[in-house]
């Protein structure tokens, strides 16, 4: 694939398969445009892989979990992930500008967090799989009983377009960290990044067919093919709720292993006693960075009644303060949505919400300024009823809603009336009512007086309609791992 070191050079981006460490184009020589978001220009052509690209990635990965890969010991994968980490930052401003022209995101935000987030991702699991144990038991004087980990074999990863590389590197790593190996599959409209990571696994000393790659869309696709195949032990995915309905419903004669993070409406509790200025200040975050398509972003906003006003003066505010623009402009805050699809569909929402009867603070339509691009203003809405659609459903756009509560029991019931449960920030100096808040709600992430906090050892992953399993230090080996139990008698 021809890289690019600057966004004069972003056309002509072609991305190829990566199977058993070669690229190769599609074998009926298929292919789809990948089109930048920020201004409606064709970055280069998409292969677009099969059922035939599939299978022959499946075979390459399952001849390598019996090769070379297997016989490396854990210090010598831990070394390789670590370079796998090195080589992310040392192509950090290439990468960073790869994932801006894929997904619209200031080139800003993918630079500080997006790439490093990708390499630490390796760092940590590098450092974690040396440490990870098993389990003993002494059954009295009469046997001891042992567990033996080991690699659940072939995972599919059909990853999203939100945080591409940020997200495929966190499957991918304790993936690789327990011993398997893997085809994937990155989003058709985010197809670059992932293009070069094999490359960089390949140049860290990932042995040929350990990480493959088949580009391609879901069903009828590369998608439908890997969710179907016999010889996939496991799917790990991240994307909408629908999406993963449908993988698991594909998946299930073969009865796969399953991980799934998928969609969110989640939460922000602001309680009166908390600090409005600090609340509005990670607000606006947890609202509208990555242009609001981030799982995690606190999209239903709750306000007790008594700090209800200020907050909605200074969070509107602050909101009015942020600059739509292009991607390579140092000064913008927000960048343009992912596509014209998505871009018209969240358009569509700011429709409802006006049919809906709600009001608009901030923003409610496309941003001004721009002929070609998916640009929308940030939006703030409220008067909108607990039951609204637009209150309900998983909009993944720059917009939120915020909703006045009187009593603490009545903002829970709130939150838990959802079929989402993947994340929530509770904000207020009252410690006891902290762990309230946090032991009632049914969601899977709780911060308290922050967002977006994370430590990697930590269960990650939603209840409901947002998820199955979780990821995170042994969590994630869990689900990349099989454990066996032997019983000696003594």
């Amino acid at each position: 694939m021809k890289t690019v070191t600057d966004t004069e050079a972003a056309t002509g981006i072609n991305c190829q398969h990566f199977i058993n460490g070669q690229y190769m184009e599609s074998f009926n020589t298929e292919s789809f445009e990948n089109i930048n978001p920020a201004n409606e220009e064709i970055l280069g052509s998409v292969s677009e892989g099969r059922e035939k690209e599939v299978d022959l990635a499946v075979s390459a990965a399952r001849r390598a979990l019996s090769g070379k890969w297997k016989s490396m010991t854990l210090a010598e994968r831990s070394k390789t992930l670590r370079k796998v980490g090195d080589l992310i930052l040392e192509r950090q401003e290439e990468l960073a500008r790869l994932e801006s022209l894929d997904t619209g995101k200031p080139f800003w935000l993918a630079n500080s967090i997006d790439i490093p987030r990708a390499a630490y991702n390796f760092h940590f699991f590098a450092d974690y799989m040396t440490s990870v144990g098993t389990e003993a038991y002494q059954q009295d004087e009469v046997a001891l009983n042992y567990a033996i980990r080991k690699p659940v074999g072939v995972v599919g990863m059909i990853n999203p377009w939100n945080l591409p590389l940020l997200l495929l590197t966190w499957k991918l790593a304790p993936c690789l960290a327990a011993g398997n190996t893997t085809v994937v599959k990155p989003a058709e409209w985010t197809p670059m990044t992932a293009t070069v990571l094999v490359e960089i696994c390949k140049e860290a000393g990932v042995p040929d067919g350990v990480v493959n790659l088949v580009h391609g869309f879901g069903p009828d696709s590369a998608g439908g093919a890997i969710s179907e195949h016999p010889d996939i032990d496991a799917i790990t995915f991240t994307g909408e709720t629908t999406t993963g309905s449908a993988i698991m419903k594909a998946a299930a004669p073969t009865l796969k292993k399953l991980s799934y993070e998928l969609g969110g409406k989640n939460p922000n509790i602001i309680f009166a006693d908390s600090d409005i200025d600090e609340v509005v200040d990670t607000t606006i975050k947890s609202s509208f960075i990555n242009q609001g398509e981030v799982c995690l972003c606190g999209s239903r906003i709750y306000v007790e009644r008594a700090a209800y006003d200020e907050f909605l003066e200074k969070f509107a505010a602050k909101t009015k303060e942020l600059k739509v623009g292009d991607p390579f402009d140092e000064t913008s805050n927000v960048g343009a949505m992912i596509s014209k699809e998505h871009y018209e569909r969240v358009l569509g929402y700011l429709d409802l919400a006006k049919e809906e009867g709600g009001t608009f603070l901030t923003g409610g339509k496309k941003a001004d300024g721009f002929d070609k691009g998916y640009y929308i203003e940030p939006t703030i809405i409220t008067g909108l009823d607990r039951g609204a659609r637009c209150v309900r459903e998983e909009i993944f756009g720059p917009v939120v809603t915020v909703i006045p509560f009187d009593l603490e029991d009545e903002v829970i019931g709130q939150v838990n009336d959802s079929h989402y449960g993947l994340s929530a920030s509770i904000w207020t100096n009252d410690l006891r009512r902290a762990h309230r808040v946090a032991n009632e709600i049914d969601i899977g992430i709780i911060w308290v007086n922050t967002w977006f906090l994370r430590d990697l050892r930590t269960p990650f992953g939603g209840m409901k309609h947002s998820g199955i399993g979780r990821e995170g230090g042994a969590h994630s080996f869990d689900f990349y791992s099989e454990l066996k139990n032997v019983c000696i008698k003594l």
